[in-house]
This record gives structure tokens, C-alpha cells and sequence, in this order.
């Protein structure tokens, strides 16, 4: 049986992330993508804002208010993420980073993990 590739995997875990996005948060994103490099897996979302967060970013508070909402969020979502890490990849996360910019609606998410994936994948 063939193994997979490193841009199978990668396509697997955006996969994933989509489909966390769309039942977790509600909505997924227009466009994602997934780097694997050295012992970080980093998730690039874009579109990932709703109509009414969009209207709430015209504002300083409402961009406060967006950018808190999806933290909080995402953070209570850590768990779902660090099995879905596992599951795909097969190693565990040492430390989760996001950042949502509500003028562009990307998300931007690094994984650091405990195994160095340029040598696992090649």
C-alpha cells in the first residue's frame, strides 16, 4: 500500500479544519490552506468573518468585540483540535497561536508540535 505525501497530509488536515470550522464555529472559510514546516503546522483561512461580524469590524470596539469572541472561542475548541492533530498527523501539540484580522476575514493558526515534520514527510 502507498504511503501518503506530505501535500496529502497537508490537504487532509485543511480538510479537517474546514470541516471543524463549519461545525464548531458555524461557518467555513472561502479558501484555507496548510503548511507543514519543521515542527509547526501553519493554517491559513480566509473569508472566515460573518455578514454581522464584518458590520461590527467597522467600528474599534466592534473589531475588539470580533477578535475576542472568535479567541475565546477557538480557545475552548483547543482539545478538538490537538485530536484532530493526532489523528491525522500522529503527533501531539506542544502550543496552538491564532489570529484573526477583521479587515481582511483571514485566520491565520500556527500548531507547534513535538515531532519535526520536514524529517516525517520529507
Amino acid at each position: 500500500m502507498a504511503t501518503k505525501t506530505r501535500g496529502q497530509y497537508e490537504a487532509e488536515f485543511t480538510k479537517a479544519i474546514i470541516k471543524f470550522e463549519k461545525d464548531y464555529l458555524g461557518r467555513g472559510p472561502l479558501e484555507a490552506r496548510t503548511f507543514f514546516l519543521n515542527d509547526m503546522i501553519i493554517v491559513r483561512l480566509r473569508g472566515i468573518l460573518t455578514p454581522a461580524e464584518m458590520k461590527l469590524a467597522e467600528s474599534h470596539e466592534g473589531r475588539t468585540l470580533v477578535k475576542e469572541a472568535r479567541r475565546q472561542l477557538f480557545e475552548t475548541s483547543r482539545p478538538l483540535l490537538e485530536d484532530l492533530v493526532r489523528d491525522i498527523v500522529g503527533c501531539g501539540v506542544i502550543s496552538l497561536h491564532t489570529d484573526v484580522s477583521t479587515k481582511t476575514g483571514e485566520r491565520i493558526i500556527i500548531l507547534t508540535v513535538d515531532t519535526n515534520l520536514d524529517e516525517r514527510f520529507g
